[in-house]
């Protein structure tokens, strides 16, 4: 291991090296995650370009007493690595391994666990009012916000409450959206130290005060001009009007590669008794020129590693695949970018909406292709929202392709703006379900239970690629309301997709196995459909006889392929991959019960789904057989339920 890294176990441990160590130290963490990550994957563009940041914090402030909170967490590896998970970097993002992202249960250097992007400045304010009342040990608080981060709402309005109050915090912003400004001098430090400095800072306000009271009419003249004369003193002391203008403080831009200049900078920050902001340029990708130099298009290849894409510090030569290989099935965000396209070219009145996540989502497809259909509002759901909701107001047909897990962020707008007006928005929720690697941050487990309960929406989820080409069309053919479709992220299921897509007629299923003599019905919904099929398979070999349906909207609910099901069999089993409470296997339950058969029929219910917890990180496939989200154990419980007579939940 390096020459100095290897004796970093605590953030203590930065404290006696000299600003050339702390510069070397930046490099060797920078080549620790270049080699480590390279090899088993995880967010790497943003961590490169946040060394310096950690070692020059790291090495000023007494973690954990002086709170560092990381916004988001994609640029926290440098953090880990320096607060005692050096050696654990390996494990990241794997099942029982290391978090993605910053998580309070795993050390106690990590004050927030967090993986939603424009949170650390609001958590900052909160954590530095407490100490302001004696509540928990006192220190200095910094939140790393990063540019892009910038763009959320919710970063306004804690900068807004920070001046307001006064909040004695530090805002250490991460620019990697812009080049280095060039250093002007010592005119530009000795700016910087006016602006910091309270004694001064108080001075400027004396002066503004003094100007009023000059005698012989002077001092009146100054009050009158009073606004014009206070704004260019504002301009001389002070080159950012904006955070000026809130009552921050403006420090930068600085070199965010060089520590000393970070040093500098944050010391006296640190020791201004108000609201700070550190503007530091950095590069997305520092050390790997790939990702340096590869301009918009490299930052945002190498925004995360796959495992085994590097190897020697460069990125590793493609595997040839074995000749005759099996071509994979399309991504489900693959399928569904192409298929906006179609359906923007098929209305004019369809448009494409993202929050910060075009490739995510699939809309980079719409951008390349038909540009002028295409909006990026930023990390700024709830505006995605509203943007929609706006569209739909003059008569078009917006769709907001935004995963599940951030659309919760815009709650209040889909209740308020959309359903309540009964508006013709599309809602496209991609990764619903067990993400994976991204852990619980990044599940979409409870989009079916938060949308179930607003009036005026259609909830629907697809059971394979084809029919999420047919759900999207039937979306934008309807015009009474919102309509939400969640699908998952990955491979689909290999189908062929169709030619021309179909509507769907609202609130209907469809049997897909209709076992004769079949004790058991399975009613999937989603990947649930998929898991059923499989199910089905296993409980048909011990001689088990299983009706498959395919549930395809949660709401409205087929409520006479429900009742059927239930009459015809001994047990009904809904699967979906959400949680259980509130989800769509009480739809079904509720459904029942609304019509008087879960009493009076013969149908015993079992509802599988995702546990009433949050579900760590790590490969779907694990996830899955942790939760019991598996054929196997799907058949297993059916198995125990048939010779169970009593009501099963």
């Amino acid at each position: 291991m390096s020459e100095l890294l290897q004796h970093i176990d605590h953030p203590r441990d930065l404290r006696e090296l000299s600003d050339e160590q702390l510069q070397q130290l930046a490099q060797e963490v920078r080549e620790h995650i270049i080699e480590t990550v390279g090899e088993v994957g995880g967010h790497f563009g943003a961590n490169l370009g946040a060394c310096e940041i950690a070692v020059a914090l790291h090495s000023l402030l007494d973690s954990p007493t002086d709170k560092i909170l990381w916004d988001v967490g994609h640029q926290a590896y440098p953090h880990k690595i320096l607060t005692g998970r050096r050696d654990q970097l390996q494990t990241i993002r794997h099942y029982e391994g290391l978090a993605p992202f910053c998580a309070i249960h795993e050390s106690e250097h990590d004050i927030m666990g967090a993986g939603h992007a424009s949170t650390a400045i609001g958590y900052a304010v909160g954590i530095k009012e407490a100490m302001r009342r004696g509540q928990g040990q006192d220190g200095k608080v910094v939140a790393v916000v990063g540019d892009g981060a910038m763009t959320g709402g919710v970063a306004f309005e804690a900068v807004h409450q920070a001046g307001g109050l006064g909040t004695p915090i530090v805002v250490l912003l991460n620019d990697n959206g812009m080049s280095i400004a060039p250093n002007v001098g010592a005119l530009s430090r000795y700016f910087n130290r006016v602006r910091l400095n309270p004694k001064l800072w108080h001075f400027r306000e004396d002066v503004e005060e003094g100007l009023t009271k000059l005698p012989v009419g002077i001092g009146s003249a100054f009050e009158r001009l009073g606004p014009h004369v206070k704004e260019t003193i504002k301009t001389f002391w002070a080159p950012d009007m904006w955070w000026e203008e809130l009552d921050w403080a403006y420090i930068g831009v600085i070199d965010g590669h060089n520590v000393r200049a970070l040093r500098r900078a944050l010391r006296e920050a640190l020791e201004a008794d108000r609201p700070v902001v550190v503007h530091a340029a950095t590069v997305k990708g520092k050390g790997f020129a790939p990702a340096e130099e590869g301009g918009l298009e490299g930052m945002e290849k190498w925004h995360a590693a796959k495992p085994k894409s590097i190897s020697n510090g460069a990125p590793a030569p493609a595997t040839p695949k074995p000749s005759g290989a099996k071509q994979p099935a399309p991504q489900y965000t693959q399928v569904f970018g192409e298929a906006l396209v179609s359906e923007c070219r098929r209305d004019e009145r369809v448009l494409g909406i993202t929050a910060a996540m075009n490739s995510g989502t699939g809309l980079n497809l719409l951008q390349r292709e038909l540009p002028d259909r295409y909006f990026d509002v930023g990390i700024a759901e709830q505006q995605a929202v509203l943007l929609a909701a706006g569209l739909a107001l003059q008569g078009c047909k917006p769709v907001a392709a935004i995963y599940s897990t951030f659309l919760q962020r815009a709650y209040d707008q889909i209740v308020h703006d959309v359903c309540l007006q009964k508006l013709n928005v599309t809602f496209a929720m991609d990764r619903a379900g067990l993400v994976g690697d991204d852990g619980p941050t990044h599940h979409g487990a409870f989009d079916i239970a938060y949308l179930r309960c607003l009036p005026n929406i259609v909830l629907m989820a697809p059971r394979d690629e084809a029919m999420l080409v047919h759900m999207l069309h039937t979306a934008l053919c309807y015009d009474a309301g919102p309509i939400a479709l969640r699908y998952p992220r990955g491979e689909a299921v290999g189908v062929p997709l169709p030619e021309r897509p179909e509507r769907i007629p609202i609130g209907t299923g469809e049997i897909l196995i209709d076992s004769t003599d079949a004790r058991v019905a399975l009613l999937g919904y989603g990947t649930g459909v998929q898991k059923s099929l499989q199910a089905a398979e296993l409980l048909e070999q011990q001689g088990i006889p299983v009706t498959v349906a395919d549930a395809r909207f949660a709401k409205p609910i087929d409520a006479g392929l429900t009742a059927q099901l239930a009459a015809e069999h001994e047990l009904l089993v809904t699967v979906e991959e959400g949680v259980l409470a509130g989800g769509f296997g009480s739809a079904v339950w509720e459904t029942l019960s609304d019509a008087g058969i879960s009493s009076g029929g013969r149908a015993k219910i079992l509802r599988v789904g995702l546990p009433d917890r949050y579900v760590t990180h790590g490969a779907p496939a694990l996830l899955h057989a942790e939760v019991g989200y598996t054929p196997e154990r799907i058949a297993e419980r059916v198995a125990a339920a048939v010779t169970d007579h009593s009501t099963v939940a």
